[in-house]
C-alpha cells in the first residue's frame, strides 16, 4: 500500500532535494494520503507560508487549505496543539473569505472550524466540543449557497446528533438517524465531476456512519445495526483505491474489520470472531507507524479487541495473551499522549485481559507477575513529574487486585488497596481533566463498592 509514499520520501527526504515551496499536493487534499506524518507536517508548513506570502493569490482558501492539512495532522499524531492550529488557521480562513462577502467559502471554512472541534471530541472525550461544532455546522448551513458546504454541514449535524442520542435511544431511534446521512452522503457524491475533494469526503461520510453504527450496536447489542455498519465500511472500500489513498483504505477496513468482531461477539461465534482478528490483522500488516502513529495505534487496538473477544467466547488464554501484546504496542505510541480516550480504552482493557488470562488459569502466578511489573513501574515514575501515567498505573493495579479478590473469594486488604489506588488516580484525573480516564476510574470505584457491600438480611 504505502509504495508510492515511501517513493515520494526517498525523492524529497534527502538533504540535497526539497520539495516545492509551496508543498507537494498545490491545495489538493487528495494527495495528502500519499505523505507520511513528517512529510505532511511538512507540507503544513508550506501551506502556511503561502497563504502568507505577500501577492498571494486568494489568501483565505490558502488559509482553509492550510488548516485542512494541520487537521490531518493532528488526526494521524493526536497532538492537541495540531488541533488548535487547524482550528485557529480555520478562523482565519472564515474571517478573510468573510460571511457577506464569499458566504460559501465563509462555511466551508465554519464547516473546518467544526470538523477540528469533533476531531477534539472524539481524541479526547470532551462532549462539550461537539455542543461548540454543532453550533459552527450550523451556522455554516445558513450561510452556504452550494458547493462542498452545505452537504458537509448537513453530515456534521447528523453525526452529532446521532452521538447525542446515542446514551439513551434504542435500535429504531440508530436506524432513523443513519437515515440522515443519506442526504448528504449523496450531496458529495453529486458533486464529485466537478470537485475532486468530494469523493473522498463522500467516503469519510461513509466512514463517520460507520463508525457511529459500530458504537450504537456494541451498546445495544444489536446484529442489525453492527451488520450496518460493516456493510457502509465496505461501501467506502470499494470506492477507494489502496494505492492512492492507502490512509483511507486502512480506516475503511478497520471498521469493517471491528463490525465483523462485534457480531461474532454477540453471536457467540469463535469461527466469525477468528475470520474478524485475521482480517484485523492484515489492516495492522499493511499500516505504516510513521505514516499515521495514530491509525496504527488505532488498528493495534481494534485487534487487540477482536482478540479480547476471541479469549473470551473461546476461553482462550493465548488469546488474551496476544490481546496484550497488541494493547502494548499501541500503548507505546500513546504513551506521550495521556489525554486520549484511547488510551485511556487501552489501559483498561489491558489490565482486564490479563486478570481474565489468570482466572481462566487460576494461577495466581499470574496476576503476581503483571502486580509486580505494574509496581516496578510504579516505582520508575515519578507522580510529580508524569503524574497521569502514575494515575493509569494504580487504575490497573486496582483492577489485578479486583481479580484476585474474584480468584481466591477471600479479601486479605485487597478491596482496600484497590480503592486506594483508584481513588489516588481519580483525584489526579480530575485535576488535569482527564474526563475518559476519570470515568474508568469512577465506574471501577463504583464496581468495587458495590461488590463490597454485603447482603441485607431477608
Amino acid at each position: 500500500m504505502f509504495e508510492l509514499g515511501r517513493e515520494l520520501k526517498r525523492l524529497f527526504g534527502a538533504d540535497v532535494i526539497h520539495p516545492p515551496r509551496d508543498g507537494l499536493t498545490g491545495g489538493d487534499a487528495a494527495l495528502l494520503e500519499l505523505l507520511d506524518l513528517r512529510m505532511i507536517a511538512q507540507e503544513g508548513r508550506a501551506a502556511d507560508t503561502a497563504a502568507g506570502r505577500v501577492g498571494a493569490k486568494d489568501k483565505a482558501q490558502r488559509r482553509l487549505e492550510s488548516a485542512i492539512v494541520w487537521r490531518e495532522v493532528a488526526r494521524r499524531s493526536g497532538e492537541a496543539s495540531m488541533l488548535r492550529k487547524a482550528a485557529s488557521t480555520a478562523e482565519a480562513a472564515a474571517e478573510a473569505f468573510g460571511r457577506e462577502r464569499r458566504p460559501d467559502g465563509w462555511a466551508r471554512a465554519r464547516c473546518e472550524q467544526a470538523f477540528c472541534a469533533m476531531l477534539g471530541a472524539e481524541l479526547f472525550g470532551d462532549e462539550g466540543l461537539n455542543a461548540a461544532a454543532e453550533v459552527a455546522f450550523r451556522e455554516a448551513r445558513a450561510a452556504a449557497r452550494g458547493g462542498l458546504a452545505l452537504p458537509l454541514a448537513d453530515l456534521g449535524i447528523a453525526a452529532i446528533e446521532a452521538r447525542e442520542q446515542m446514551t439513551f435511544a434504542d435500535a429504531r431511534a440508530a436506524r432513523a438517524a443513519a437515515g440522515r446521512f443519506a442526504a448528504p452522503i449523496a450531496g458529495l457524491q453529486s458533486l464529485t465531476k466537478r470537485c475532486r475533494a468530494a469523493r473522498l469526503l463522500a467516503v469519510e461520510a461513509r466512514l463517520v456512519l460507520a463508525d457511529i453504527l459500530i458504537a450504537w450496536g456494541a451498546r445495544l447489542r444489536d446484529a442489525e445495526l453492527l451488520t450496518m455498519a460493516r456493510d457502509e465500511s465496505e461501501r467506502a472500500l470499494k470506492g477507494l483505491d489502496s494505492t492512492f489513498e492507502p490512509l483511507s483504505w486502512a480506516r475503511a477496513a478497520a471498521l469493517r474489520g471491528q463490525a465483523m468482531a462485534l457480531l461474532g461477539e454477540v453471536a457467540g461465534d469463535v469461527e466469525s470472531l477468528a475470520l474478524a482478528v485475521t482480517a484485523l490483522a492484515d489492516v495492522v500488516g499493511e499500516l505504516s507507524r510513521e505514516h499515521s502513529p495514530l491509525d496504527w495505534a488505532k488498528a493495534q487496538t481494534a485487534l487487540a479487541q477482536g482478540l479480547q473477544a476471541l479469549g473470551e467466547a473461546g476461553a482462550s488464554e493465548r488469546a488474551y495473551e496476544q490481546a496484550v501484546t497488541c494493547y502494548d504496542r499501541a500503548a507505546h505510541v500513546l504513551r506521550k499522549a495521556p489525554g486520549l480516550a484511547l488510551r485511556a480504552l487501552g489501559a483498561s482493557n489491558r489490565a482486564l485481559c490479563l486478570a481474565r488470562s489468570a482466572e481462566l488459569s487460576g494461577d495466581l502466578t499470574v496476576l503476581d507477575a503483571a502486580e509486580a511489573a505494574f509496581k516496578i513501574e510504579l516505582a520508575a515514575i515519578s507522580a510529580r513529574r508524569d503524574p497521569a501515567a502514575w494515575a493509569l498505573l494504580q487504575v490497573n493495579l486496582a483492577r489485578l487486585y479486583e481479580a484476585r479478590i474474584d480468584i481466591t473469594g477471600q479479601d486479605h486488604g485487597e478491596r482496600a488497596s484497590a480503592a486506594m489506588a483508584l481513588s489516588a488516580a481519580l483525584d489526579v484525573f480530575g485535576e488535569l481533566g482527564l474526563r475518559s480516564l476519570s470515568v474508568i476510574a469512577a465506574d471501577a470505584l463504583d464496581r468495587l463498592a458495590g461488590a463490597g457491600t454485603p447482603a441485607r438480611p431477608l
